[in-house]
């Protein structure tokens, strides 16, 4: 019994913490749901059969309203619901913003075994974006601390920050610093930088979706990014392998790198 549905932007990515109000036909309301983290709703509140309206607002993000019908069996799934973003074309505000590590996360995965993935991320980083008037020339620094790397397994761990991959005692840092921003679309940017990891810098362009601004419960203002981009680990000097009888390499030589960003308007985070 109950309520789901999906709650997506334009991209298609998940809207966390997105609010679904759901009244009957008469107006008044019936169920009021968040959605997870996922942007997923699931909501076992019994319905009687009929139709409703849906109605799923998030900070950033214009309202949308979706019809539901209930079924006899006391279930609705009202499916993908997209948020356009709240604005238009409205970007952050000119000036310095601060990463939030701690509702940001910074991610890669690889392909292991030639059949499946392994996802890891890094816990410990910070970041600044210094929007300028002429958004082209804006500005992106960020360093990561390379030990921080977890992907579940601590003998996997281990490895990673040992001398065949991150060699973290010797370089215990990852940098990336943009060299440039270049629009592909009205919420869309290529970011041109340099990433340094493993004693090598290369030119990495990142793809940068906008997601959107809005308020925070500390009284700040928050924008929110979402960027992916592809390494090749031998362009950083990490080359080492292990090739299976099958000549199945067990870890991919490329890493698709997930960055989910907030950052908060000004040179300080807030006193949460």
């Amino acid at each position: 019994m109950g309520l789901s549905a999906r709650i997506r932007t334009r991209d298609g990515w998940a809207v966390p913490h997105a609010v679904v109000t759901v009244t009957d036909m008469t107006g008044t309301q019936v169920l009021r749901a968040d959605a997870d983290g996922d942007g997923v709703v699931r909501d076992a509140t019994e319905l009687a059969a009929g139709p409703y309206t849906v109605i799923v607002t998030a900070v950033g993000y214009a309202p949308a309203a979706a019809t539901a019908l209930v079924t006899a069996s006391g279930r609705a799934d009202v499916g993908q619901v997209v948020l356009g973003r709240a604005g238009g074309a409205e970007l952050p505000l000119p000036g310095p913003w601060t990463v939030d590590p701690v509702h940001s996360s910074v991610a890669a995965v690889a392909q292991h075994l030639g059949i499946s993935s392994v996802r890891g991320r890094f816990t410990e980083f910070s970041g600044r974006v210094e929007i300028a008037e002429d958004l082209e020339k804006s500005r992106v620094e960020a360093v990561i601390g390379a030990a921080s790397i977890d992907t579940g397994n601590a003998m996997r761990d281990g490895h990673l920050k040992s001398g065949d991959f991150l060699d973290v005692e010797a370089y215990p840092e990852i940098t990336y610093r943009s060299t440039g921003l270049e629009p592909t679309g009205s919420d869309r940017w290529t970011v041109r930088g340099e990433l340094g990891m493993h004693g090598v810098v290369r030119p990495v362009d990142l793809d940068l979706a906008y997601l959107g601004t809005g308020a925070d419960p500390w009284g700040g203002t928050r924008a929110a990014f979402r960027a992916t981009a592809e390494l090749r680990r031998e362009d950083f000097a990490m080359n080492y392998n292990q090739v299976l009888q099958a000549g199945i390499s067990a870890i991919g030589t490329t890493l698709k790198v997930e960055l989910d960003i907030q950052a908060v308007q000004g040179e300080r985070l807030p006193q949460v």
